[in-house]
């Protein structure tokens, strides 16, 4: 079995930032996106040697196991440690989130799975056409104190610890990685985003996009401009990623497409 992959990306500066502390990696089998520690010392070249890092370590086309791409978190971790400097003031400690999904390969079974990886509150989505869910799970303040039931999800969009990351790349020596295993089945979509797109657009903005543009090129070019108009107030990064199985002995030049994108194609909500 082979995936056939529909991939879109933008990173922006946004309205307000002077510096883009986003950056991306998104072509087979990596798609991530890492945002810089805002405030904190080299927060841009944080996130660009996280992403070269993996980058390098997975090289596009690659066949990697889900140990392969732990080993590359964890090279990165050690690149962005390496930009924390000390002087009389104290560590000015480098950091970024990492976040996406990863074509993996299961231990002997032959099964593919997409690798979901997150640390920090960059997000990976889950999108079927109809419904977007949120499959990572934010490492901030404002999550934990959601977790605990303190506060409503309405209060967490204006609460004043909304930016502070509980769990970063480069923050330790040793990084703890969240992880998911989907089996690859039919046609999957996923949205991965830093919070310049998450806080400036509500997940049920973010879906009408979706269900307005199904398969468009461009796709995260019309959520990034979404989220600029919507106030632009942080970088924005979207990538957004595709995929179907299709076999050898398929005819590539008169296969249908996917019946379960054709339904939802017929199927969207008439305005």
């Amino acid at each position: 079995m082979e995936l056939t992959l529909a991939v879109s990306a933008r990173t922006d500066t946004g309205r307000v930032r002077a510096v883009n502390e986003d950056a991306v990696l998104a072509r087979n089998p990596v798609f991530v996106v890492a945002d810089g520690m805002g405030g904190h010392a080299r927060g841009d070249l944080a996130s660009s040697s996280a992403v070269q890092v993996l980058h390098e370590r997975i090289p596009e086309g690659a066949q990697v196991t889900p140990n392969d791409v732990l080993d590359a978190v964890s090279a990165a971790n050690d690149a962005v440690r390496a930009l924390s400097t000390a002087d009389a003031s104290g560590v000015a400690v480098a950091g970024t989130t990492l976040s996406g999904v990863v074509v993996v390969n299961g231990s002997g079974t032959g099964t593919r799975y997409w690798m979901i990886i997150n640390i920090g509150d960059s997000r990976v989505y889950g999108w079927d056409g109809a419904r977007l869910t949120q499959l990572s799970v934010d490492h901030s303040a404002v999550q934990e104190l959601l977790d605990a039931g303190a506060i409503s999800a309405d209060e967490a969009g204006g609460h004043p610890e909304r930016n502070v990351i509980t769990r970063a790349l480069g923050a330790a020596d040793d990084i703890d990685v969240d992880v998911w295993m989907l089996p690859v089945d039919g046609e999957q979509t996923f949205l991965i985003c830093s919070d310049g797109l998450s806080k400036e657009l509500r997940d049920d903005e973010i879906a009408a996009i979706l269900r307005e543009h199904p398969h468009d090129h461009r796709l995260a070019d019309v959520l990034t401009e979404a989220a600029i108009a919507a106030g632009g107030r942080d970088n924005i990064t979207a990538v957004v990623v595709s995929s179907w199985p299709t076999w050898p002995e398929d005819d590539r030049d008169t296969v249908e497409r996917p019946v379960r994108q054709q339904y939802l194609e017929d199927t969207r909500p008439r305005v």
